[in-house]
C-alpha cells in the first residue's frame, strides 16, 4: 500500500513538473496545447455590409471590427443561443426583407437589437427590432394596453423594412441607414453637417452608435462561418417553431384563457405563439381582423 501511495506521489510531480515546463519552458511563438485553446478571431481581408464595402484597410476602422468580433466570439452563451435561435426566427425575417427590397444584412441588426427576443430596455423599446412606442406607432404599428405588435415579428419587421427603406432614400446608402437605426435619421445628419463628413467611417459619433455597426458586422461574420470562430452546432441543436395555424378573429375576446382552452391549447402556448397580446381580453369594438397562431398537438 505504502509503495502505491509514493508511486502515485511520483507520478503526480511528474506531471505538475511537466505542466510547468509547457506553461513557462516554451519558447517559440506557437500556442501551447491544452484543454481550451484562446485564439484572435480571424478576420477576412475584404468584407461588404449590404454590397458596401468595409475599408479593413484602414487600421482604426479593423480595429473596431476586431473589438466586436472579440466580444461576441468569446460571449460563448449569448451567441450560441443566438445561433440556435437564427433557425426558428431568420426564414420568416429574411422573406419579409426580401420582399420589401431590404439587403438580408439588415437580419443581423435584429440580433444585435434584442439577440432575437422580445425585450423591453430601460428606455422602453420593445420587441425583436426594440421600436419605441411613437416610433412604432408612425410605422404602423398597434400599440395599446392590451395589443402591441413591437412584440409580433412579422408587423415589427415590415415596420423595420419600412424605417430602412426611409432612412436609405434619405442617405442613400444603406451603412448610413443601419446607423440611423441607431441614433435616429436627424442625429446622424447633424452629425453629419457638423463634422462636414459624407463617409460614415470617418464620423465620430457617441460610442454606442460608433460600436452599432461593426457589432453587426461581426454578427454577420460569426452566423456565416461560425465554425470559424470555434461554434460547432449541430442542426438538431438549433430550435425550430412547432406546429401551428393561424385562425383569423374579428370579434371581442372577453377571456384569453377561456379562448385558449376552447382551441384545445393552454393560456401558456397561446401567449408564447401570440406575445402581441398583452392582457387577458382582447376587445375589438371595430372589429378589426387579427391573426392569432394556435398551437397544433
Amino acid at each position: 500500500m505504502l509503495k502505491k501511495t509514493l508511486l502515485l506521489s511520483l507520478l503526480f510531480a511528474v506531471s505538475i513538473i511537466l505542466a510547468a515546463f509547457l506553461c513557462f519552458g516554451n519558447d517559440s511563438n506557437q500556442p501551447i496545447a491544452g484543454p481550451y485553446l484562446i485564439t484572435a478571431p480571424h478576420i477576412p481581408k475584404n468584407l461588404e455590409f449590404a454590397a458596401e464595402p468595409v475599408p479593413l484597410n484602414n487600421q482604426e476602422v479593423l480595429e473596431r471590427l476586431d473589438r466586436e468580433l472579440v466580444s461576441n466570439v468569446y460571449f460563448h452563451s449569448q451567441t450560441i443561443l443566438n445561433i440556435k435561435k437564427a433557425q426558428k426566427y431568420f426564414p420568416l425575417i429574411e422573406k419579409i426583407l426580401q420582399e420589401n427590397g431590404v439587403p438580408d444584412d439588415f437580419k443581423y441588426l435584429c440580433v444585435i437589437e434584442s439577440n432575437l427576443s422580445n425585450l423591453v430596455s430601460p428606455a422602453g423599446a420593445a420587441g425583436y427590432w426594440q421600436f419605441l412606442a411613437p416610433t412604432g406607432k408612425s410605422f404602423g404599428l398597434e400599440i395599446t394596453s392590451e395589443v402591441d405588435e413591437r412584440y409580433n415579428l412579422e408587423k415589427s419587421t415590415k415596420a423595420a423594412c419600412q424605417y430602412l427603406k426611409e432612412a436609405y432614400t434619405r442617405f442613400n446608402s444603406w451603412t448610413w441607414a443601419a446607423a440611423s437605426y441607431n441614433m435616429g435619421q436627424a442625429g446622424l445628419s447633424g452629425k453629419m453637417y457638423s463634422q462636414k463628413e459624407n463617409n460614415y467611417y470617418n464620423l465620430l459619433l457617441v460610442e454606442e452608435t460608433q460600436r452599432y455597426l461593426f457589432r453587426i458586422l461581426a454578427v454577420k461574420l460569426i452566423f456565416q462561418k461560425p465554425e470559424t470562430y470555434g461554434f460547432h452546432i449541430l442542426k438538431q441543436e438549433k430550435y425550430n417553431w412547432p406546429k401551428y395555424k393561424t385562425i383569423a378573429i374579428n370579434n371581442n375576446i372577453n377571456n384569453l384563457t377561456i379562448f385558449a382552452k376552447e382551441n384545445n391549447i393552454s393560456y401558456k402556448d397561446l401567449k408564447y405563439l401570440n406575445p402581441w397580446l398583452r392582457d387577458t381580453i382582447l376587445r375589438n369594438p371595430y372589429n378589426k381582423s387579427y391573426e392569432i397562431k394556435i398551437l397544433i398537438k
